[in-house]
């Protein structure tokens, strides 16, 4: 994990900026051609379409999030160079990240976790 956050703090060049903004609650940006990431968070692309979210730390701590991580060491390694991918389709990266920071209990870690395998 530390390997992990040690490469996220490297990492920020993209075309695109996205995240999920519910709420009124601000997780990131979504605007177009941003490069910078703010204090506290970070990018990670998204799916085969390599679509740019850009992430609270505070969420990769979520086992939800430590999933993803995982699966993207499992699919593209450690030494993976540059950015942080995701192995999963934007429409259901999307759906994880609105539903965390939404703050929805309907909706376990477990639950998330299950909806991504749907997927698969």
């Amino acid at each position: 994990m530390k390997q992990i956050i040690r490469r996220l703090a490297r990492v920020g060049d993209s075309s695109q900026c996205r995240s999920a903004n519910t709420n009124g609650k601000n997780s990131g940006l979504r605007q177009s051609h941003v490069r910078e990431v703010p204090e506290g968070h970070v990018p990670v692309y998204v799916g085969e379409e390599m679509e740019r979210f850009v992430v609270r730390t505070e969420l990769l701590s979520r086992p939800v999030f430590l999933e993803l991580l995982r699966r993207s060491a499992h699919e593209y390694g450690y030494e993976q160079r540059g950015v942080l991918r995701i192995p999963c389709t934007v429409r259901v990266f999307s759906a994880v990240l609105d539903s965390l920071l939404s703050g929805d209990r309907a909706h376990s870690d477990a639950d998330l976790i299950r909806y991504i395998d749907c997927d698969v």
